[in-house]
Parts: C-alpha cells; sequence; structure tokens
C-alpha cells in the first residue's frame, strides 16, 4: 500500500499539510468541501506536491517534519518540484 504527504494550497498561497493513504480521494474531499476544517475554511484545494511512500511511519514522520518547517522552506519545496505551482492532476 501507499502512503502520501502532500500540500494543497488556495489562490492565497496558504498551505496546508496531510497524510492519506488514498490522495485521490483525499484531494476531492478537499475539493468538494465535504470534511470540515482548516481547508474547508480557506479554501484549500490545488494540490500543489506529493511525496509518495509504502511506510507508514516514514509518511507520518515526513508530515510531521514539514509542517514544523518554515514557511519559506515549504515554499522552496514545492517550487524545486513545481516552480509555477501548477494543479497537479492525479
Amino acid at each position: 500500500m501507499s502512503y502520501y504527504v502532500y500540500i494543497i494550497t488556495n489562490q492565497s498561497k496558504t498551505l496546508y499539510i496531510g497524510v492519506t493513504n488514498n490522495l485521490p480521494k483525499r484531494v476531492w474531499e478537499h475539493k468538494h468541501k465535504v470534511i470540515d476544517g482548516f481547508t474547508k475554511k480557506y479554501n484549500l484545494t490545488k494540490l500543489v506536491h506529493y511525496e509518495e511512500t509504502t511506510d507508514v511511519i516514514a509518511a507520518i514522520s515526513r508530515e510531521k517534519q514539514l509542517k514544523g518547517w518554515t514557511r519559506a522552506k515549504k515554499i522552496k519545496l514545492i517550487e524545486s518540484c513545481n516552480p509555477q505551482w501548477k494543479e497537479m492532476i492525479l
């Protein structure tokens, strides 16, 4: 099974980092505002970065690591793979 650490954003480039084992479903849930919370409140629907692993512990650790980073470091990570912040299509 695969696990994904992902970053989604909005027009204002507010960032949210999450982890899931079903990235297409989770992105759909964000886009359709299925779950109340931060992503719904701030209209975070655009997937701009994700990483895949088969190790759930590694995924959770990576999520915690990224959440601890400065905003500048998170932006640098996104732009290293997705310089124009294009929406990633799954």
